[in-house]
């Protein structure tokens, strides 16, 4: 086995952003509610080691939710925020 296969990658799905007051955030407890900049048409970003890779649309797939890769992360896009 190549080493390369060794190397272990974690994936996140980033489906909206949020930008809050810090003491709002600190008010914040168990069942709080935060806004995201995103509509459940929007694509998503798809990260590897918190580095933008791709987009992508959630799916739902019987009792799953996937993520369908649409194409490249414009790096660019993602850093400009919301």
């Amino acid at each position: 086995m190549m080493q390369i296969e060794k190397v272990s990658i974690e994936i996140s799905v980033l489906v909206g952003r949020s930008s809050l007051p810090m003491h709002q955030l600190l008010r914040m407890g168990r069942g709080a509610v935060i806004p995201l900049s995103a509509s459940p048409s929007d694509p998503v970003w798809i990260l590897a080691n918190n580095h933008p890779i791709a987009r992508g649309d959630i799916q739902l797939d019987d009792d799953r939710i996937t993520v369908a890769i649409t194409g490249p992360a414009d790096v660019h896009d993602f850093f400009a925020g919301p």
